[in-house]
């Protein structure tokens, strides 16, 4: 009979201790089986529905920007593609070579295209075609803008700046040894290069010629002849010139042994030729050279902004540096 419960009480005990044995290895298991990896982490930190919004005030960067709008120089977009036509008299045209290269660099999508001749005749060419294709006049005179603006009311109202000054000169070839030594005795000369009166310098030399008394008084000095001009100064051979440029070019070119043209022009080619005399403006008047503006009936919105934009700019103060460079004086009246 003990034998019997000591059999019972060793099967009871083997059992107790294999209960004990597999509670153990089964917690392992699962502590074993369920820790998360730093790989899984990564991908459940990183990976997100792709109809995720972010929330609102959350700054997103952006891989691309838009195009931002081309500048010019002063900060304001630039100006639409058009092509600005400019008429200027011939002795501005060294100078706007530079300040057409200038405003290129601050407006490229412009185009300024001009033409350059005596004043007289650009301002025909503008009456003729009623404005078209001329935007701005750029005169040596005030008549021809006066015209323009009273008589012809082709000018923009208000539109009209009276820029620079000039001032006459009497020229001759460099070291020519002529015996003229300005207008008092210049029909002394061989010949004289003379533009025409209706050219500015050739009615500012009649003016001239006019108060030093060598020339009849008369209401309209621009009427006056080549022929009565030579006739009054002792039958000297006078070659009539179109614009002050030619005149400029004949007495470079030893064409003619004197000439009168403006002090810059002089200055243009000052290797070549000697000023023989700067003539007072009490004898010729005060020398201005007015811009405008003109009504030009073909010019589209895009031309008429470019052109306002081009007016604008020939008044700056490094435009006004070009023109001093070039010996013109900028009017501060």
């Amino acid at each position: 009979m003990k034998k019997m419960i000591a059999l019972i009480l060793a099967v009871a005990l083997c059992f107790a201790l294999a209960a004990c044995g597999g509670t153990k290895d089964s917690a392992g298991k699962t502590e074993d089986s369920t820790p998360a990896t730093a790989e899984t982490a990564a991908t459940e930190e990183t990976t997100a529905p792709a109809d995720t919004e972010a929330p609102a005030g959350t700054e997103t960067a952006e891989t691309t920007e838009p195009d931002a709008p081309a500048e010019t120089g002063d900060g304001d977009a630039a100006l639409e593609a058009a092509t600005v036509h400019l008429y200027i008299a011939a002795s501005l045209e060294n100078a706007f070579i530079d300040i057409i290269e200038m405003y290129k660099a601050v407006e490229p999508n412009v185009t300024v295209e001009y033409n350059a001749d005596s004043s007289g005749t650009l301002l025909t060419q503008i009456e003729e075609a009623g404005g078209a294709g001329c935007d701005i006049f750029f005169s040596a005179a005030v008549k021809q803008v006066k015209t323009l603006d009273e008589t012809d009311h082709l000018m923009m109202e208000g539109s009209r700046v009276d820029l620079l000054k000039n001032q006459l000169v009497v020229i001759s070839g460099k070291g020519s040894g002529t015996a003229v030594t300005g207008l008092a005795n210049i029909g002394d000369a061989a010949s004289i290069a003379l533009a025409d009166g209706s050219v500015p310098v050739g009615k500012y030399t009649r003016q001239a010629l006019v108060n030093a008394g060598l020339l009849e008084s008369v209401d309209d000095v621009s009427a006056i002849t080549t022929e009565e001009v030579s006739a009054a100064l002792g039958g000297v051979e006078i070659n009539e010139c179109g614009n002050v440029s030619k005149v400029k070019e004949a007495v470079k070119e030893g064409s003619n042994e004197v000439g009168t043209v403006y002090y810059s022009d002089a200055y243009s080619v000052r290797d070549d030729v000697d000023i023989i005399e700067m003539v007072s403006t009490d004898l010729t008047g005060e020398i201005l050279y007015p811009v405008c503006r003109v009504i030009n009936p073909e010019a589209d919105d895009p031309e008429t902004a470019a052109a306002d934009d081009f007016m604008a700019f020939l008044q700056t103060p490094e435009v006004l540096a070009v023109y001093e460079n070039y010996m013109f004086i900028v009017n501060e009246g």
